[in-house]
């Protein structure tokens, strides 16, 4: 077996992990009423079970405004303990645990976070729908702060490291991205204005992270349209998180609100993703106007490579994690021994939570994820499942769906 670094040690800051493998922050919709349960310990202790070096538990929101879905979980001291259940239990395994911090900006609605959702600049979302309230300059401040709070709370609840969203079109990414800036205060305007809001972040999380916590940054390397990031920026951006503190930088793309597919790559099931709606009127909307609101974008094995080579090539202070369409340990070591220092797998790792261990064995490993993006259709309403891996089945008229979708590929 030829040789490969994906089975050795590596540091991210004061953090050494036991390989090079990183469940990716793959939203897992597990968390009914804000907090842990049962499903979420379950399914990051299989992973951990599975040989994954550090798994990475999603989108905690610094706030109550922060939350883009009910059953995401929201950073506070009652949801500790539960927490702490998790973590220890990760670790018992020999793995690493992470959480990332976010807020989601003007990705929300009042029914979920309790107010007008807030984004850097004022308008209307048209994929909650609602309006949307800009940011005050003296709102910012205890903003950021929320992050710092957050990473204290998973200091408490046993982390070894968090990873802050910056990208994806969240509110960080609202605030660095010319699509959805548009700001006349300080915050606004150059990329220099841009990246003050983010700056104010980093400050309290690397506070709050100390000596002893790792603190990853997710980020875009272009935001995937006409209009937002792209990569000239990104590089300055990711520069200058650098230049924050960040102790490794994962690199992604895409905005959630206007180029959903260039994040995941592939199709979106519409029957799937309408079939487990409850809101009668949004379920109508999205089957009649859902191929042309989330277009299709082709998937290939490691569709961020090439972008990503960039940065692997301008930033050489801190490890660079890989994201992105890594379903083969051939893949996977392409992309180490092109000098990313992580790899991070979320399908691939929900398709089968044992596939780092399948690797270990058979240096000709392939999951079997097909790329259908049944487990995202599902996840917007109910958990994020592979359909693989369902006993119960699917109902025939998502099947042919899922089968139409999957002999397309």
């Amino acid at each position: 077996m030829k040789q490969s670094k994906l089975f050795t040690e590596y540091k991210i800051g004061p953090l050494t992990i036991r390989n090079r493998t990183i469940r990716s922050a793959a939203f897992e919709s597990m968390c009914p009423g804000n907090k842990p349960s049962k499903e979420l310990f379950d399914y990051h202790l299989s992973v951990a079970r599975g040989g994954v070096g550090m798994t990475t538990v999603a989108y905690a929101a610094v706030t109550r405004s922060g939350l883009s879905f009910d059953r995401q979980l929201w950073m506070r001291p009652e949801i500790i303990p539960d927490l702490k259940k998790l973590t220890d239990a990760v670790h018992k395994e020999g793995a690493k645990v992470s959480i990332q911090l976010g807020h989601c900006g003007n990705m929300s609605h009042k029914s979920i976070c309790g107010e007008t959702p807030v984004g850097a600049t004022g308008g209307f979302n048209i994929y909650s729908p609602t309006l949307v309230r800009g940011l005050r300059k003296e709102e910012l401040p205890a903003l950021a702060r929320a992050y710092g709070d957050a990473t204290r709370m998973a200091r408490q609840a046993g982390f070894d490291a968090v990873e802050v969203h910056a990208g994806h079109g969240y509110l960080i990414s609202q605030f660095l991205s010319p699509y959805t800036n548009h700001r006349k205060d300080e915050f606004g305007g150059s990329l220099e204005n841009r990246m003050r809001f983010m700056d104010m972040v980093m400050k309290e999380v690397m506070e709050a992270a100390g000596n002893d916590m790792a603190v990853l940054v997710k980020m875009n390397m272009r935001d995937g349209f006409k209009g937002g990031m792209e990569i000239d920026e990104s590089l300055q951006v990711a520069r200058r998180l650098v230049k924050d503190g960040a102790q490794a930088l994962v690199l992604s793309g895409g905005f959630v609100s206007k180029a959903p597919m260039y994040v995941m790559r592939g199709a979106m099931p519409i029957k799937t993703l309408t079939y487990y709606m409850d809101c009668w009127w949004l379920k109508l909307g999205v089957k009649m106007f859902g191929k042309m609101m989330i277009p299709t974008v082709p998937f290939k094995e490691a569709y961020f490579l090439e972008d990503a080579l960039k940065f692997r090539e301008a930033i050489k202070d801190i490890p660079l994690v890989y994201v992105g369409g890594l379903i083969s340990r051939e893949k996977i070591d392409e992309v180490l021994d092109k000098g990313f220092d992580f790899v991070q797998m979320g399908r691939a790792l929900l398709n089968e939570p044992g596939f780092v261990n399948r690797m270990r064995e058979d240096e000709n490993a392939r999951c079997s994820c097909k790329h259908s993006n049944y487990c995202i259709g599902r996840m917007y309403t109910l958990d994020m499942r592979c359909h693989q891996c369902m006993q119960e089945g699917l109902p025939s008229c998502l099947q042919k769906e899922i089968d139409k979708l999957e002999s397309e590929q």
